[in-house]
């Protein structure tokens, strides 16, 4: 959504898309660049931000945003250790560029549920995020949300309806 915004000139999107964008590559990066200082990090996160705002036209609307973004964070890495001299690295990472992809499918998966999530109730997002995305018990929810066992389940039953009424378009 912020990319589409951001293409139509909402520059506020933009700007938070960016700041979104530039906390998931540092994390992308840092798991993939085991042993690399912060800088060597932040550079490949700047360098792949530059790489969005030069190729953001190029972004097919049709398609998710997040796969496309991923691609080329990935390429960039891969970049990466081609110029450093690791080409053992690059080739790994070629190889791994299909396994990634239910990667970058999960990182989308997480992120259209945040989405839905932050038009739920605090309370009743901390119990969906504790039960459904974390593996709590709801026994285990309920005592952390400070609510009986019988109110965590019927409020995630609740909120589980209206998500899925969402996601229909009955709502």
């Amino acid at each position: 959504m912020l990319m589409l915004r951001s293409l139509d000139g909402d520059e506020s999107a933009y700007r938070h898309l960016l700041h979104a964008l530039r906390r998931l590559l540092a994390a992308y990066y840092g798991r993939r660049m085991a042993g690399a200082s912060r800088g060597d990090v932040e550079d490949l996160v700047q360098e792949t931000l530059l790489s969005l705002h030069a190729k953001r036209e190029t972004y097919d609307r049709a398609r998710p945003f997040t796969a496309w973004f991923f691609a080329i964070a990935r390429y960039k890495l891969i970049d990466h250790y081609r110029g450093s001299g690791a080409r053992m690295r690059a080739e790994i990472e070629l190889d791994e560029t299909l396994e990634a992809e239910s990667t970058v499918d999960a990182v989308t998966a997480r992120m259209d549920v945040e989405r839905l999530l932050n038009d739920v109730p605090e309370r009743q997002r901390d119990l969906i995020r504790r039960v459904k995305l974390e593996g709590q018990s709801i026994a285990e929810a309920a005592q952390g949300s400070g609510q009986t066992e019988l109110a965590a389940r019927v409020g995630i039953h609740r909120t589980l309806k209206v998500l899925a009424a969402k996601l229909r378009g009955d709502t």
